[in-house]
């Protein structure tokens, strides 16, 4: 066992709080509190999880169960279990390693992984360390021709699915951000920083493999024609100018040629439009709670989009998940498969790569777990039949 895999072995670490309090005792406050928070009063945030507190079981006990198959299929791939590696942006800021790191855990675990165009990591690099499922999101960030090349480069280096971000109007208001001088640290001028360098020096180890590291100031994925990467600084002014619209999906279909998830629905409406436009699923999602804070929780808006979608495509979420019962939850609702970010951050936040295959691990026992203790010997057999949730949770649509 290796320093960084002791570091996050049982019983130091039992749960993704755990992962959570390592990671926020090794990054600096601007980094931990950029994975950790949400926007403005972070009510969304905070349903997101409590959502899950709100869903109960119906377990059919006296049951034995010896072995649980936790495979899933989801567009033509099998996962070793219904997760995916939800796309984190800045993963290089929480490890040096970052999205290399994480595509790597995914891969050895058997289950997919996200890139996001704001990534610190060449995707080339992402996809020489997983040779399994992946998947890369798009915003357009710098332009047409920007987003054009890096689709062109990701479908070369093996990614599979496309995921097309749409809740990203703006930049959502992240006050712990602005608290904590995000958009100086970032930037270039020295003497912006300064107000703001202590928490930095506070974390010696943190910042000497930051500044080996580069210091991550440019988007190598995002190359502005004649200009060369997209600079780190200006990804907040650059998404709030170049909002995906509906509009956008017909000339991203005839670039990919393969699967397009639309993530960031949350409304029947939004399921219908997606799938009417071509695409091979939905992602609800409200971001995490990081964009317009008091949406509905994700978990709360499950059972509208699988009504809405039909059948039509799949349905997947993310937001709030910390626990494997949670993922059953999820299932059980309609979702085919879930996404897992802050999750999966706070272990490369704790130990790298190390600490995102804890999180997994975690997450599967947990997972495995419910599945037992719920009388089911697959992850077909999950339905709504094993839940109870409020009633309130059910729209006439």
């Amino acid at each position: 066992m290796t320093r960084a895999e002791r570091r996050v072995a049982a019983p130091r670490v039992v749960n993704i709080g755990d992962l959570r309090r390592l990671a926020e005792q090794r990054l600096p406050r601007v980094v931990f509190d950029y994975v950790d928070g949400g926007a403005e009063g972070e009510i969304t945030m905070r349903e997101n999880i409590r959502a899950f507190e709100e869903a109960t079981f119906r377990p059919r006990n006296a049951v034995a169960i010896k072995d649980c198959d936790l495979r899933t299929r989801l567009l033509g791939c099998e996962l070793s279990m219904p997760m995916v590696l939800a796309p984190v942006g800045f993963s290089r800021m929480i490890h040096p390693r970052g999205e290399v790191a994480s595509a790597r855990a995914a891969s050895k675990a058997g289950i997919g992984f996200t890139l996001t165009t704001i990534s610190g990591s060449k995707l080339e690099d992402v996809a020489a360390g997983c040779p399994g499922f992946k998947w890369y999101q798009l915003y357009l960030v710098g332009g047409r021709d920007a987003a054009e090349a890096a689709l062109a480069r990701a479908a070369a280096a093996g990614f599979t699915t496309l995921a097309i971000t749409i809740d990203t109007g703006t930049f959502g208001n992240r006050e712990r951000d602005v608290r904590n001088g995000a958009g100086f640290l970032l930037g270039r001028g020295l003497f912006g920083k300064i107000p703001y360098s202590a928490q930095l020096l506070a974390h010696p180890v943190w910042l000497a493999r930051f500044l080996r590291d580069g210091g991550m100031l440019e988007l190598p994925n995002v190359i502005v024609p004649n200009r060369g990467p997209m600079l780190l600084s200006e990804t907040q002014a650059s998404l709030a100018a170049s909002v995906v619209t509906w509009a956008d999906l017909k000339w991203i279909r005839e670039l990919w040629h393969g699967p397009i998830l639309v993530k960031g629905v949350l409304t029947g409406d939004d399921a219908r439009r997606s799938l009417d436009e071509g695409a091979a699923g939905v992602i609800v999602s409200n971001h995490g709670g990081r964009q317009l804070d008091c949406v509905a929780a994700s978990l709360r808006a499950l059972p509208e989009i699988v009504k809405a979608a039909g059948g039509r495509g799949e349905v997947l979420m993310d937001g709030g998940i910390r626990r494997g019962s949670d993922i059953a939850k999820a299932i059980c609702l309609g979702a085919r498969a879930v996404l897992i970010g802050r999750a999966y951050a706070y272990g490369l936040g704790a130990a790298g790569e190390a600490g995102v295959a804890r999180a997994i691990e975690i997450l599967r026992a947990g997972f495995q777990r419910a599945m037992v203790l719920l009388g089911c010997k697959s992850v077909s057999e999950l339905d709504r039949s094993y839940v109870d949730i409020p009633a309130s949770w059910q729209r006439a649509n």
